[in-house]
């Protein structure tokens, strides 16, 4: 593990991250936010899934440094009596999960239907084309909410697994168009190269050529549009949690408790809504500038 980060370290890449202060500190803001979501059971101080120990009396109460603040909860308390501070660190994980897997699964279609259309050519690549051209004519956060309002009405007491799978899916479905238009373009460029012909001539199935040697040279721009991509997902989970068609109410999502705090914003209960936000404002700003970073760092032109 050691010799490969220093082998990273030594490498363009790993020369262009060491030369970027904003890189290094996204990176690190990153790495806090991502520490605290995995490890939340241990980090935070309380559980607020654990409605044991949630009393309705602690409920609304300001931060520790306001005089009717108590240390216990240092952010302060929402409407049910749950820390702040604790909410913050749970939602961060639901977020970051929903994210990194709808990302996931629009990579993998996206790369997929790319390849296969920029590939293959003719009526295929017509149709995969026509139907990104449709996808992108709406708005992807009116797709994901009219898919996840669609799966709560087919499911109305569903578990909190599928209302969880369906706003994934919802995402994924809105987000694997860049990917695919991406890598269609990609590998209209690498088809026509000599490495290709020369596979062709030796006999190397279709599916082999795409797999071992087109792919492999298109992913450069696919992991920087990825990167970002995690980012506007978590934004796009916040949005549909805040409408109410995201996560199960009872689970402390950034975009839940923006929408709680929202309704008691004006009363003098600022501390509700705003620690979520800015938990989801330094998520989402530090993977872009990681994205930023990484678009520039891959970039020929720029070496």
């Amino acid at each position: 593990m050691g010799s490969f980060l220093h082998r990273w370290l030594d490498s363009d890449i790993g020369y262009s991250f060491r030369s970027s202060p904003t890189a290094i500190v996204a990176a690190l803001i990153a790495l806090v936010c991502v520490f605290c979501a995995v490890f939340a059971g241990w980090v935070s101080p309380h559980n607020p899934f654990d409605l044991a120990t949630l009393n309705l009396a602690d409920a609304r109460l300001p931060p520790a440094w306001y005089e009717q603040g108590s240390t216990t909860y240092l952010l302060g308390t929402d409407d049910q009596g749950r820390d702040i501070l604790s909410a913050v660190i749970y939602g961060a994980r639901i977020s970051l999960v929903v994210g990194v897997v709808s990302v996931i699964l629009s990579v993998l279609a996206g790369v997929a239907l790319g390849l296969l259309a920029g590939f293959r050519g003719g009526w295929i690549d017509t149709f995969l084309m026509r139907l990104c051209d449709v996808m992108l004519s709406f708005p992807a956060i009116l797709v994901a909410l009219l898919i996840a309002g669609v799966g709560r009405a087919l499911f109305p007491n569903a578990n909190e697994s599928l209302a969880f799978g369906v706003l994934i899916l919802a995402i994924s479905l809105t987000g694997w168009v860049q990917y695919a238009r991406t890598v269609r373009g990609s590998t209209l460029v690498e088809r026509g190269k000599e490495y290709v012909q020369a596979a062709r001539v030796t006999g190397v199935s279709p599916l082999r050529i795409m797999r071992r040697h087109v792919l492999p040279n298109v992913l450069g721009p696919v992991l920087v549009l990825a990167t970002i991509q995690v980012a506007t997902a978590i934004i796009t989970e916040a949005t549909l949690s805040f409408l109410g068609v995201g996560v199960p109410p009872t689970s402390p999502s950034l975009g839940t408790l923006i929408r709680i705090g929202n309704d008691y914003l004006f009363s003098g209960e600022w501390w509700i809504t705003i620690f979520p936000g800015v938990m989801l404002v330094l998520i989402a700003l530090s993977v872009n500038l990681l994205g930023d970073w990484l678009r520039d760092a891959l970039n020929p032109r720029l070496q």
